[in-house]
């Protein structure tokens, strides 16, 4: 009995594929990793730049904030012709906003002028045309003033327009089957917020 332990202890037939097997699991793990996580710097970046598109389109857009008008509201001591104050005074519309923006721009910023996701040719872009997982409920937009412009500015002080997102998760097909993760749970993409100065604000020429 002790020659034969001794025989079976000094026996390696079959120690590569016993190394394998305890190294095959790990190696799996890692390569899913690296995969899941350019999976999701790809999604950061189309997130980023469908930021920079929204901010531009709004840019020379009209307004989506149903309030936009209070953007006029000035000091009663301020008069035709002063410089526009740069209080900071800001309107905010969009997902986790009390003001919700006007349906109707808000479609168009977030699919294009040919109202779908995906990009086509001779339309304009709109956001889901770069993820197409950006929907109106996860995107927050907000004008402010920036201190240019004056009183009495036929088109409104010349306000700052801020894009970015809020709720917005990241796709992860292994990790979330691994731990059960929905469109309502998992990893929050960074808001991404991009600001741009305001041009003329029409949609029309």
């Amino acid at each position: 009995m002790v020659r034969l332990l001794h025989r079976f202890w000094r026996d390696e037939r079959g120690l590569s594929l016993t190394e394998a097997l305890f190294t095959l699991p790990i190696m799996l793990l890692m390569i899913a990793a690296f995969v899941e996580f350019g999976f999701a710097i790809y999604q950061w970046n189309q997130t980023a730049k469908a930021m920079q598109l929204g901010a531009r389109l709004l840019a020379v857009s009209d307004p989506i904030h149903p309030n936009f008008a209070l953007m006029s509201n000035y000091d009663a001591a301020l008069e035709p012709g002063d410089p526009v104050p740069a209080d900071g005074f800001a309107l905010r519309c969009g997902a986790g906003q009390a003001t919700p923006c006007l349906a109707d721009g808000m479609e168009r910023l977030i699919k294009g002028s040919d109202r779908t996701c995906g990009p086509s040719f001779g339309t304009t872009s709109g956001m889901c045309d770069f993820n197409p997982r950006i929907n109106a409920g996860n995107v927050v937009v907000t004008y402010a003033r920036t201190g240019l412009g004056y009183v009495g500015r036929p088109g409104g002080p010349v306000v700052s327009v801020t894009v970015e997102t809020n709720g917005l998760r990241f796709n992860l097909p292994l990790l979330g089957a691994l731990l059960g993760w929905n469109e309502n749970s998992g990893i929050t993409v960074p808001a991404n917020p991009v600001t741009v100065v305001g041009e003329d604000l029409r949609s029309g020429p």
